[in-house]
C-alpha cells in the first residue's frame, strides 16, 4: 500500500482552507487535475472520504475534520523539527518571530531589535503587532516563537515568564506639564482635556477601569489608534494622554505627570508555547530581553 506523503497533507489543508480545488491549485502552483488526483490518492490510502465535493464549496467530511485536526498538529511538529535541524547553536544565523501588543512598539521593540542586531547580527527578526489573544493563538499554532504581552489569564498551553513591571501615567508636553501640580490629584483629571488610545486597545480598557474606580470623567477630546500619533499630538498641543512612563522617558519633548493615587502597574511577560522547541535564537532573545530591561532600569514586578 502507498504511504501518505507530506505533499498529500499540505494539499488537503489547502483545499480545506480555500474551499475550492481551483483556488488551492493556484496557491500551490499545481494544476487542478494533479491536485484532485493527489487528494484521491490520499483518500485511498486513508480508506475514507475526506472531502465533500457535492456542493459548490468543497468542505471536509466529518472524517475529514477529525483527520485534519491531527494533520495540523503533526505538521506543526514537523516544522519545529525542521527548524531544530536548521538551527545553528552559535547563532551565526537563525530566524526569530516575535509578536508584541501595540504599546511595546513605542518604547521596547526598537531597543530589543538594536540589541539583537548588535549581539547576533546573523539572526533575522520578524516583528508582528497583534492583540494579546492573537499572540497566544499564533504561539499555539507555531506561527510565532515569542510574544511580549501582559500577565493575566493565559490560554491553556501558554507559558509566561515575567519580565518587568510597566507603570502608566499622565504624559504631557514639557510646557504643559510645568503648569500642572506634582503630583496631580486624580480628581483634577475631570478638568483635563485628554487624547487617548481608542477603545480597542487593552491599555485604553485598563485606563478606563482606573478612571471608573476613582469616579473621574476626563474630557476625551481626541482618540487615536496609533501611539506615535498620540505622541505627536501631545507634543504639539495642550492635550495630555495616558501612556507607559517609559514612552515619556524616551521622548525628550514629553514629560510624565505623577498622579495621586498612581495607576496600578502591570506585569509584562514573555510568552511561549509550553513544551515547544526553543531555538537558539529564541533563547538568546530571552536573555537579551532580561538584560535590556535591567539596564534601562525598568522596575521588577512586586515579589
Amino acid at each position: 500500500m502507498a504511504a501518505v506523503e507530506l505533499r498529500h497533507l499540505r494539499y488537503l489543508l489547502a483545499v480545506a482552507e480555500h474551499g475550492s480545488f481551483s483556488r488551492a491549485a493556484e496557491v500551490l502552483y499545481v494544476s487542478q487535475p494533479t491536485l484532485s488526483q493527489q487528494i484521491k490518492q490520499l483518500e485511498h490510502v486513508v480508506g475514507a472520504q475526506l472531502l465533500d465535493r457535492s456542493s459548490r464549496a468543497v468542505r471536509l467530511t466529518d472524517v475529514g475534520v477529525a483527520y485534519v485536526d491531527h494533520v495540523q498538529r503533526a505538521l506543526r511538529e514537523i516544522t519545529a523539527a525542521e527548524r531544530a535541524v536548521n538551527d545553528v547553536q552559535d547563532l551565526s544565523r537563525g530566524h526569530l518571530r516575535l509578536g508584541v501588543t501595540p504599546t511595546f512598539i513605542a518604547y521596547l521593540v526598537g531597543p530589543l531589535a538594536a540589541g539583537l542586531q548588535l549581539r547576533h547580527p546573523g539572526i533575522r527578526l520578524t516583528v508582528s503587532e497583534r492583540s494579546q489573544n492573537d499572540i497566544e493563538a499564533c504561539l499555539l499554532a507555531d506561527d510565532l516563537d515569542v510574544g511580549i504581552a501582559f500577565a493575566g489569564s493565559h490560554a491553556p498551553g501558554i507559558a509566561a515568564d515575567v519580565l518587568f513591571s510597566e507603570t502608566l501615567g499622565l504624559v504631557a508636553s514639557r510646557s504643559h506639564a510645568d503648569e500642572l501640580p506634582d503630583p496631580l490629584p486624580v480628581r483634577a483629571l475631570d478638568s483635563e482635556h485628554l487624547a487617548l488610545l481608542s477603545a480597542d486597545f487593552a491599555t485604553r480598557k485598563y485606563v478606563d477601569a482606573f478612571f471608573a474606580e476613582h469616579r473621574v470623567e476626563p474630557r476625551i477630546t481626541l482618540e487615536a489608534n496609533s501611539i506615535q500619533a498620540l505622541i505627536e499630538i501631545v507634543h504639539r498641543t495642550s492635550l495630555a494622554t495616558v501612556l507607559p512612563d517609559a514612552v515619556a522617558h524616551d521622548h525628550h519633548h514629553l514629560a510624565p505627570v505623577p498622579l495621586d493615587p498612581p495607576i496600578p502597574a502591570r506585569s509584562v511577560v514573555l510568552l511561549q508555547r509550553e513544551g515547544a522547541y526553543q531555538s537558539a535564537a529564541a533563547a538568546a532573545f530571552r536573555r537579551l530581553a532580561h538584560d535590556l530591561v535591567e539596564s534601562r532600569g525598568y522596575r521588577p514586578p512586586p515579589a
